[in-house]
């Protein structure tokens, strides 16, 4: 009697678990994001794709198509000759090719606002009744 009460289990669980398997991972970067990706090879031409930049006070490198290359270093026969924050360099004889790590924002910078008046200060600040001296309650 109990193997057919685990049978019943499995059998009325199976479908759940078929279920679970067949969805997406909701933690999963969209598709082309990551490197290696079966869905996208590299951008919408087929090129090179900057995936990463890594700067720090010793030593700067990039991700390119999901390799790692150090500033100086090659890929292909292509030498990275220059990252940034947001961009890395690569140079072919005379050819300079700049890939950036996020191709459909553009930086700007935003003119500086002009300077405000201060506003007023309220009467309770300058003494009058109600004030935070008085506790908030009003002068007799």
């Amino acid at each position: 009697m109990r193997a057919e009460g685990y049978v019943l289990c499995i059998a009325l669980l199976a479908p759940g678990l078929a279920t679970a398997q067949a969805m997406n991972d909701p933690t999963r970067p969209p598709g082309g994001f990551a490197a290696g990706d079966p869905d996208v090879a590299g951008d919408a031409g087929g090129g090179l794709v900057l995936q990463s930049v890594m700067i720090s006070p010793t030593r700067k490198s990039a991700i390119i198509n999901g390799e790692m290359v150090r500033l100086g270093g090659k890929y292909g026969d292509a030498v990275l000759v220059k990252v940034t924050e947001n961009e890395a360099v690569l140079r072919s004889g005379s050819e300079t090719q700049v890939l950036k790590l996020y191709p459909g924002v553009e930086k700007r910078e935003l003119a500086p606002a002009a300077k405000k008046a201060a506003p007023r200060r309220a009467k309770a600040a300058q003494g009058g009744a109600g004030t935070a001296a008085t506790g908030g309650a009003p002068q007799r």
